[in-house]
């Protein structure tokens, strides 16, 4: 599968993983105190290399979008995560410097939230950190993260 310069769309998960207070990886807290935080993670390869974004990525090939979520969200934090509502269904679509499509993602996201694992940045995630709502802005994530990060923050 050509992810870069694609012949068609490729089909992609998105992990929005929200601390509920009940399990956060490992680090419980009293939920009265804090606010809600979600997962993010800075990538460490390309597309949007260095930038926060959602831990997600390809679907495989007789996998469900709901075990992809599960699988990319361990893969990339640690965290075993339980999906739950799909919260949107949102494109990327990257054009090179010579306007060729790059790459081109149908994505699909779900609430999630950490019932389990360690909390560690591993395969494609340069760093994993949790965020509050008001430390969102100073990310400048792209219009369609940012849209279903602050769906999963309100409907968690």
């Amino acid at each position: 599968m050509k992810r870069e310069h694609p012949e068609s769309p490729l089909v992609g998960v998105g992990a929005v993983i929200v601390d509920d207070g009940r399990n956060n990886g490992g680090q419980s807290y009293d939920r009265a105190n804090h606010e809600r935080r979600v997962l993010l993670i800075c990538r460490g390869q390309a597309p949007l290399l260095g930038e926060w974004s959602l831990p997600g990525g390809v679907v495989e090939c007789g996998e469900t979008l709901r075990d992809a979520a599960v699988r990319e969200a361990r893969e990339e934090t640690g965290l075993v995560v339980e999906t739950g509502e799909m919260l949107g269904v949102y494109e990327r679509v990257i054009k090179g410097d010579d306007g060729r499509v790059r790459y081109h993602y149908v994505l699909i996201d779900f609430l999630c939230r950490p019932i389990g694992g360690e909390l560690k940045a591993a395969s494609d995630a340069a760093e994993v950190r949790w965020f509050v709502r008001d430390e969102l802005p100073a990310l400048k994530l792209a219009y369609d993260a940012n849209d279903v990060v602050l769906k999963g923050l309100s409907r968690a």
